[in-house]
């Protein structure tokens, strides 16, 4: 990956996306014109612009085909690189995921929703007796609001606990070059910011961000002929969408991809053949604090009621039962929407292979990714050091 810079602040998007492809180049030890297929992932750019970033790498004929799913885009990308391999119709593929994101891109985040989801946000806005004025509030914004004000009634997290998230985001994220929020955080620093409305602070969401990253899937055959170390190994990959009863009133928790995640969790731990007592690093979709916690239960780390525990008792990070975000998470990095899933595997795989630095999780074998995509689209895959 290169690393994710605040909207504005970046090269552009092809200027991106190929540094991304030929670091991991590099890093395979590979020529371009030994990749068979390549999937292009954004939301921000125009049709083919796959196209566009890959002909600065090289124009060798090969089928791009461009991947839109909202903030699991990258992940798609990626199990559409996988699915080419596991069926044989290639042996090397390239999954790209770019994002140049302008000022303000939260305002356009989801203009679209089902008509499901499109209800429940009504739902939710009467239940939380929204005024007009924060009824027009971007639609990720109000639905994550929700998603914290009924973990603070249902399961009785308050905001220490949430600022505790964020302060462990910053605290890994000081090790990664790659970030663009590395400074420390507080809980009194987060806690002393008002409220953009309910309990939602400002802190507590990930920002917007420009990037890109790039692996290369490719067969044992393939990895064999050319010399290549087979290192990190997929060993389930599940993407799911909702069930018509994820979107019921006024059930915002699963909405926003609980019940998906346990799904997709169940069927990538039984692939796998492992649990979750066998992770020992995950990325999870941290878009809101909220949502890592939410995550974290759903994916089998802790119970719906320990989450309060699984955060004050350090469970979550190093020396913990499992280190979540070891990267400072899309908190810390920002959140570019095609490229955060396949940065989320750059991540595991540095880690699955001993090469984060800093952030190292001692004797990491084998790691989670989760990605979640409003709409919607969930995603969890399982890497193994081989």
């Amino acid at each position: 990956m290169v690393p994710f810079r605040r909207p504005g602040q970046s090269d552009p998007y092809d200027v991106m996306a190929e540094g991304a492809v030929r670091a991991a180049l590099d890093d395979a030890q590979l020529d371009y014109d030994l990749v068979d297929q390549a999937f292009a992932s954004f939301v921000y750019a125009d049709s083919c612009s796959g196209q566009h970033a890959l002909y600065r790498v090289g124009m060798t004929g090969i089928p791009i085909v461009n991947v839109n799913n909202n903030c699991s885009s990258g992940s798609t990308a990626l199990q559409l690189a996988r699915t080419a391999v596991l069926s044989g119709e290639a042996d090397c593929v390239l999954a790209i995921g770019f994002e140049e994101m302008p000022p303000g891109a939260v305002n356009r985040t989801f203009p679209h929703l089902s008509d499901p989801l499109a209800t429940h946000l009504k739902c939710v806005g009467d239940a939380m007796g929204l005024s007009e004025r924060e009824r027009s509030t971007p639609p990720a914004l109000l639905l994550f609001a929700a998603q914290l004000e009924c973990m603070r009634t249902e399961l009785g997290i308050d905001d220490e606990i949430f600022a505790q998230v964020a302060v462990k985001a910053r605290a890994h994220a000081a090790n990664n070059p790659n970030a663009i929020y590395r400074e420390p955080l507080t809980v009194a620093q987060i806690l002393a910011e008002p409220p953009l409305f309910g309990h939602l602070r400002k802190l507590y969401a990930c920002p917007p961000s420009c990037g890109a990253a790039a692996v290369i899937v490719c067969s044992s055959r393939f990895a064999a002929r050319h010399g290549l170390a087979q290192r990190v190994a997929i060993r389930a990959q599940v993407t799911v969408s909702d069930l018509a009863q994820d979107l019921d009133h006024p059930n915002v928790l699963d909405a926003l991809g609980r019940e998906a995640t346990r799904r997709a969790a169940r069927r990538a731990y039984e692939l796998a053949g492992v649990g979750p007592e066998d992770i020992d690093v995950a990325e999870v979709h941290d878009c809101f604090v909220s949502n890592e916690l939410i995550a974290c239960s759903s994916l089998g780390f802790c119970e719906e009621t320990e989450l309060s525990a699984f955060v004050s008792e350090g469970r979550s990070t190093y020396g913990g039962d499992v280190v979540v975000c070891p990267s400072g998470g899309l908190l810390s990095k920002g959140h570019p929407l095609g490229a955060t899933g396949l940065a989320q595997i750059a991540e595991l795989t540095w880690q699955l292979r001993g090469q984060a630095g800093g952030r190292q999780v001692e004797r990491a074998r084998t790691g989670l990714q989760h990605n979640l995509g409003i709409g919607s689209s969930l995603s969890i895959t399982i890497l193994q050091a081989c």
